[in-house]
């Protein structure tokens, strides 16, 4: 498993049964990436619980001495997590490669 990993979110990330972004980062963290890197582009909505699922992973990767990244949050998706104050918690930047520098890496990750 690579250390950084990036994982691309599409469409709604809100509560029901599809937990797609969930699942996907228990499985990168238990494949034992140290950081992972959350592609933000295509996401249309977030409600409540994929913020709470964006946090969740936040604590877990830091815990394990890792970094959680947001990457290209779109204006409605910035004013969401700014007014939830969650984005003062997590980190995010504007493109991969100003995440990737921020890791010290330069390559796709």
């Amino acid at each position: 498993m690579q250390e950084t990993v990036v994982i691309d979110v599409a469409g709604r990330v809100t509560i029901g049964p599809d937990a797609k972004m969930r699942d996907a980062i228990h499985e990168t963290l238990e494949a034992g990436a140290l950081n992972i890197i959350m592609n933000m582009e295509r996401v249309t909505k977030l409600d409540s619980s994929g913020i709470g699922e964006l946090v969740a992973a936040h604590a877990s990767v830091r815990k394990r001495g890792g970094r959680f990244i947001l990457v290209a949050l779109s204006d409605g998706l910035a004013a969401v997590l700014q007014i939830t104050q969650v984005l003062g918690v997590l980190e995010s930047f504007d493109d991969m490669e100003a995440a990737l520098a921020a890791l010290g890496e330069t390559g796709g990750a």
